[in-house]
């Protein structure tokens, strides 16, 4: 029991003081993950809405493939990212293997169906009503369709928050591709990883209630999405 009270106060420590390596390693993580986010949302949400609003042939085959992409787990992300941009794979003179820029590519293929398919089941619960009352009263086809996107506007962005909270607490992706390597591709999760089996407990707590009070801070923020678009 001592050495967590110990290995807690050496974090709070290591918080208070903002440790550079600390720190360095939190924007590392923050950054890479709103990159992330936001090359998967500017893929995700259209691709999530054309899906939800159109009709079209296979549509079903389309919306299956997207559900189960969701529980697409991290390390096989990390298997197919690898082989495509190590030195023997297609993508291997753009040098992306253990770099930043690699892990952002994984971390995106993670986020893209989560923000597609939030967008999309955003999509079908109000387009009915919105569209059908829009319509009813006058408004041509293209005003029906700016009053929808103006309705889903906090289902959208509660998606883009879920899919930043689905990559800055991932592991897998960051490990194979990035490769932990210290001030170039060292993330959060990474690092409590490798210095909690180095005995660096108090620095893995550190980290450890950083990642902690991002994902708090995700949850409020997308709460308060939730209730505003209620």
């Amino acid at each position: 029991m001592e050495y967590i009270l110990i290995g807690i106060k050496n974090a709070l420590e290591l918080i208070l003081t903002m440790d550079q390596e600390v720190m360095q390693i939190a924007l590392l993580s923050i950054s890479t993950s709103f990159f992330s986010a936001l090359i998967a949302s500017i893929i995700g949400i259209p691709i999530g809405f054309l899906i939800g609003h159109y009709d079209f042939r296979g549509k079903r085959v389309v919306i299956t493939i997207l559900n189960t992409l969701l529980s697409l787990p991290a390390v096989v992300v990390g298997i197919l990212v690898f082989a495509f941009i190590s030195r023997r794979g297609p993508l291997g003179e753009l040098e992306l293997l253990f770099t930043s820029k690699g892990i952002i590519i994984g971390q995106v293929i993670l986020a893209l169906p989560i923000i597609s398919t939030l967008t999309l089941n955003t999509v079908k619960n109000s387009e009915s009503q919105v569209v059908a009352t829009a319509l009813s009263l006058g408004a041509s086809q293209q005003q029906a369709l700016f009053m929808l996107l103006k309705e889903i506007k906090f289902g959208v962005l509660g998606a883009v928050i879920t899919g930043y909270g689905r990559v800055i607490g991932e592991v897998g992706v960051s490990m194979m591709i990035g490769g932990n390597i210290k001030r170039v591709s060292r993330t959060l999760t990474t690092a409590i990883a490798l210095e909690t089996t180095k005995g660096e407990f108090g620095f893995g707590i550190a980290l450890g209630i950083i990642l902690m009070f991002i994902s708090l801070i995700i949850n409020f923020i997308l709460h308060s999405f939730q209730a505003g678009g209620a």
